[in-house]
């Protein structure tokens, strides 16, 4: 079986709520299965790698200062980014991650930070910073051909609009923009979203997912995933379902 390569992008300075652990997560789900996982990290200045020799990019989340400091280092990656992008390498990206791969976000000030564009959806913050998206989250995904509900924590301020194809439909929470019905991006190989905590840990159809789309990548033949005993994760979220979603 082949192994799984991962790019942890910026883990130095994007890691709000945990989100270092998504990979935590990925790495010991496949330690479980007997599947050989390798993350390399990239950060500022560090030797352009090959994205495109990697299964999964992984981009986590920041604040508006991480995100002003990483964007024109982001922006030299831009060209092998899109190349690993329409290759089929899988992205995943959380909140900051999410927005810089849009358009472009424009912070509280008006200051606009210049995303990769590879994504039609851009990101604007309101003026007062009092105005965030602040708490748990439950939205309802198709994205692993079930139906799922996915739990998580948004705090964000910017409201990101011009998402066609979202993660999910918002069942509490706020998602892209305040009060808003649609929660993140998502393709084939992509999945955004403003869902910290880390979003991982109480949602391992969604770990199971990218796996399984990294595993086979490549294969003639499709790889199925051994079923791990999730028991202790799906009561965890379940907690959280009965607590947010009760009539």
């Amino acid at each position: 079986m082949k192994t799984i390569r991962i790019l942890h992008m910026y883990a130095d300075m994007l890691d709000l709520y945990g989100d270092s652990g998504n990979m935590e997560v990925i790495s010991f789900r496949c330690k479980m299965r007997g599947i050989d996982c390798h993350i390399d990290k990239y950060s500022i200045d560090s030797e352009m790698p090959d994205f495109s020799s990697y299964d999964l990019i992984y981009i986590g989340g920041g604040a508006d200062l991480e995100q002003q400091h990483i964007s024109a280092d982001l922006l030299k990656c831009k060209d092998g980014i899109v190349k690993a992008y329409k290759n089929g390498t899988f992205l995943f990206l959380i909140c900051g991650g999410y927005q810089l791969m849009g358009k472009y976000y424009r912070d509280a000030d008006g200051n606009e930070i210049k995303g990769l564009g590879l994504f039609d959806y851009f990101t604007v913050a309101p003026s007062s910073r009092r105005k965030r998206c602040i708490g748990n989250i439950v939205i309802q995904s198709e994205i692993t051909g079930k139906t799922v509900k996915v739990v998580g924590f948004e705090n964000h301020g910017g409201q990101t609009q011009g998402v066609k194809t979202p993660f999910g439909k918002v069942l509490f929470g706020n998602g892209n923009c305040s009060k808003s019905e649609a929660e993140g991006y998502c393709e084939k190989n992509v999945i955004a979203t403003y869902l910290h905590g880390p979003c991982l840990s109480k949602n391992p159809e969604i770990s199971d997912h990218m796996i399984e789309y990294c595993i086979n990548r490549g294969e003639a033949e499709h790889i199925a995933l051994e079923a791990l005993d999730d028991t202790l994760e799906k009561e965890c979220r379940q907690v959280m379902l009965d607590r947010l979603l009760k009539k």
